[in-house]
């Protein structure tokens, strides 16, 4: 520990209570010196940093204290929460209700992603099984049947670029063993290894249910550790896509589809000095219109921006392109 004038008493406490321990606080057996070249001594504890401390859960993080706004620049009026982040700098560059707990929709599938990519392979068999069935009105879903099967590299493409939930039970129920409930306790795990405090899933599709809900700031979180993998990176920075799958009785089923993204597929234009690499979208009637997304500027440093219950898609996208904006200023 390094005393300042503030924290010298601090320190100068903290090395009585180590002189008690040593000393038995009153015998004399043995001696604790404060001596500047002896490792274990008085002198140590107030005036050295120990060079093998631990480094800050943090230290690479973008923290949020407190909001962040540029009320004049950025209209943010028709979302609930929203976050941009300066990966490289650390540096929170916006923030808006980063900490309130709200309906993350189809962001949910990032977590679901991260989960299969760390404890699947991409060559692994899925199998479905009843799990895929929805019956929920307006899911999105690429008709997966039970008895059909697509290796995980394809399911994670669908989850992905179309946000199919069907595949998102499909993935869980394979990744997990079998059990979707324990692929839901992985998501968990996850979250709170990663710091997302305030996450709680219920289910690996993000369709509406009690107890299912994160933050604009855990979000980031959960997308910083999954753009660390190749996989993610390349999956949602596709424009489109093309597979066959094998039916149930052993037909190939074809499918293909283009990216939910409007930044991708030519609905929607970002800054001039910015490139979308990709993201997710995610809509339901709760959760309204929510977007993460991976970003670069001109010299290809990374940014990540959520936006939380939009009012509207159309709002979603205006909205963050006004937030892209800020980056480079």
């Amino acid at each position: 520990m390094k005393c300042t004038n503030k924290t010298r008493w601090l320190c100068l406490g903290t090395a009585a209570l180590l002189l008690c321990v040593f000393c038995g606080c009153g015998s004399s057996a043995y001696a604790f010196p404060y001596d500047a070249e002896y490792q274990v001594s008085s002198y140590q504890v107030v005036h050295t940093v120990n060079a093998s401390q631990a480094v800050p859960f943090a230290a690479d993080l973008c923290i949020v204290t407190d909001d962040v706004t540029d009320d004049e620049n950025v209209d943010m009026s028709q979302a609930e929460a929203a976050l941009l982040c300066d990966v490289n700098n650390q540096e929170v560059l916006y923030a808006k209700n980063a900490y309130e707990k709200l309906h993350p929709a189809s962001l949910t599938k990032v977590m679901t992603a991260l989960v299969a990519l760390k404890y699947g392979s991409m060559d692994q068999v899925l199998t479905a099984t009843d799990s895929v069935i929805i019956t929920e009105p307006g899911a999105q879903l690429c008709g997966i049947k039970p008895g059909d099967s697509m290796t995980l590299a394809q399911a994670l493409n669908v989850l992905l670029m179309y946000s199919a939930n069907d595949v998102a039970m499909l993935i869980a129920e394979g990744v997990g063993g079998g059990d979707v409930d324990h692929f839901i306790d992985l998501m968990n795990a996850e979250a709170l290894a990663i710091g997302a405090t305030n996450t709680h899933f219920a289910n690996p599709h993000g369709l509406t249910q009690d107890e299912h809900y994160t933050t604009a700031y855990d979000l980031y979180l959960i997308f910083n550790e999954a753009v660390k993998y190749e996989a993610f990176r390349e999956i949602i920075h596709m424009t489109s896509y093309s597979t066959n799958y094998t039916g149930a009785g052993g037909n190939s089923i074809p499918l293909s589809f283009n990216s939910l993204n409007w930044y991708l597929n030519g609905n929607c234009d970002p800054p001039e000095n910015v490139t979308v690499v990709g993201g997710k979208t995610g809509t339901t009637n709760a959760a309204g219109s929510c977007l993460i997304l991976l970003s670069r500027d001109t010299a290809g440093n990374p940014y990540i921006s959520v936006i939380l219950r939009a009012a509207s898609r159309q709002d979603c996208y205006t909205q963050m392109t006004d937030l892209l904006e800020e980056i480079g200023k």
